[in-house]
C-alpha cells in the first residue's frame, strides 16, 4: 500500500471523482497509521501535506490540520514509541484496535465470526502474511478501500460499502477513538483518533443520504 504526496494533499477534496479517490486514500492512510508505526517517508509526506480544503470550512479541514500539526510537532522516533506504548508490548495493549473488544468485551468472539462470514460473502479473506485478526481497525480500513476503489462492480459499490461500514466499523470506532483520546500518552494518535472520528461522521452522513 502506498500513498503519494498528491493523495495526501487531496484528502479533503470535494468533486465527485476526487471525493471517491480521497475516501479510498483516507482509508488507506488510516490503515497505515493503525497497523504499524508510521514509516518515515509517510510522515515526511504528511508534514508537507496541504492543509487547506478546496472549500472553506470543509468538515474535515480542522481535524486534518490537527493531524498534520501533530506530525510536525513530533519526530519519527517519538511517534513510533507512542505507537508501541499504546498498541504494542507483551500481553494486553493499553488501547485495543479490535472490534470484538469493543462490541463484546472479549477478543475473537461472535463479532469476529460475523465479520468473517460477511468477508467470505464479499470474496475476501485475510492474507496469511497479516498477523492481526480481521476485526483489527486497519483490516477494516483496507476492506473499505477495496469496496470503494476495487474493479468488481458487483462488490465494489455504495450498497456494499454502507452495509460493511454500518455493521463492522461504525458501531465501535467511536469507543476506540474515545479510548485513544483519553489516554495520557496519546499525542499523535489523539490527533489520528480525532481525524478518524470526523471521517467516520462524514461517511455515516454520506451513507444516510443514500436512503
Amino acid at each position: 500500500m502506498s500513498l503519494s504526496e498528491a493523495s495526501l494533499g487531496n484528502a479533503p477534496s470535494t468533486s465527485a471523482l476526487d471525493e471517491e479517490t480521497a475516501r479510498a486514500e483516507i482509508y488507506g492512510l488510516l490503515a497505515q497509521f493503525y497497523y504499524a508505526p508510521p514509516a518515515p517517508d509517510l510522515l515526511a509526506l504528511l508534514r508537507v501535506a496541504v492543509t487547506e480544503a478546496p472549500v472553506a470550512g470543509a468538515f474535515l479541514q480542522e481535524p486534518w490540520q490537527q493531524l498534520v500539526g501533530a506530525a510536525r510537532a513530533q519526530g519519527d522516533a517519538d511517534i513510533a514509541a507512542e505507537y508501541d506504548r499504546l498498541f504494542g508490548g507483551v500481553g494486553k495493549p493499553e488501547v485495543f484496535l479490535y472490534g470484538s473488544h469493543y462490541l463484546s468485551g472479549f477478543l475473537n468472539e461472535k463479532p469476529l465470526v460475523r465479520l468473517r462470514d460477511d468477508l467470505a460473502e464479499l470474496g475476501l479473506a485475510r492474507s496469511e502474511a497479516m498477523s492481526e485478526t480481521e476485526d483489527h481497525v486497519a483490516y477494516g480500513c483496507e476492506v473499505m478501500r477495496y469496496l470503494i476503489a476495487g474493479g468488481d462492480a458487483a462488490v465494489c459499490n455504495l450498497t456494499r460499502q454502507r452495509a460493511f461500514f454500518s455493521a463492522h466499523l461504525q458501531p465501535w470506532w467511536g469507543a476506540m477513538c474515545d479510548a485513544l483520546q483519553a489516554h495520557p500518552a496519546a499525542r499523535f494518535y489523539a490527533a489520528v483518533a480525532q481525524f478518524t472520528r470526523a471521517f467516520a461522521a462524514v461517511e455515516a452522513q454520506g451513507f444516510d443520504m443514500l436512503d
